[in-house]
């Protein structure tokens, strides 16, 4: 298989042949609760996030590339990054009420027209997320969830 770097960020590979099958990432795993005020979510370190404890409230993502790095200078215009977030619901279920990017508000746009009115109780919860950059500091954030796995 041939590799090849893409220069605008080392990290990434890209991979100049059609044989990829079945490929892996790494995903992070927090022993805590999803917070009520915004949860820092660096596409950095994870695509994937599982909060193994039950959240207590409603919660909030801020979306950036690290705590050095901001997702406006990470991602190029008409750049793209997915993330899912699982969240551990107890008894009594909460959802995600509040989104931002780098720290700026954002309303994403649901699938199916309409956010989220409640989670799913003892159950996890899984939000995807796909973080559209269409100019400097614009983003347009597709998001879907909560599919339940019990």
């Amino acid at each position: 298989m041939t590799k090849a770097y893409n220069t605008a960020h080392t990290t990434n590979l890209t991979l100049l042949d059609d044989n990829l099958t079945a490929p892996t990432e790494s995903w992070n795993i927090v022993a805590s609760a999803l917070s009520s005020t915004a949860t820092n979510i660096d596409c950095l370190t994870s695509g994937v996030w599982y909060y193994t404890v039950a959240a207590t409230a409603t919660f909030g993502f801020n979306f950036r590339a690290n705590s050095t790095t901001t997702l406006d200078s990470y991602l190029a215009v008409n750049q793209a990054v997915t993330i899912n977030v699982i969240n551990t619901s107890g008894a009594t279920a909460y959802r995600p009420t509040t989104f931002t990017v780098d720290g700026t508000s954002v309303t994403p746009k649901w699938s199916g027209g309409t956010a989220p009115a409640a989670g799913n109780t003892s159950a996890l919860d899984t939000y995807s997320f796909t973080i559209l950059k269409t100019a400097s500091a614009t983003f347009t954030v597709l998001a879907s969830g909560p599919i339940k796995y019990a």
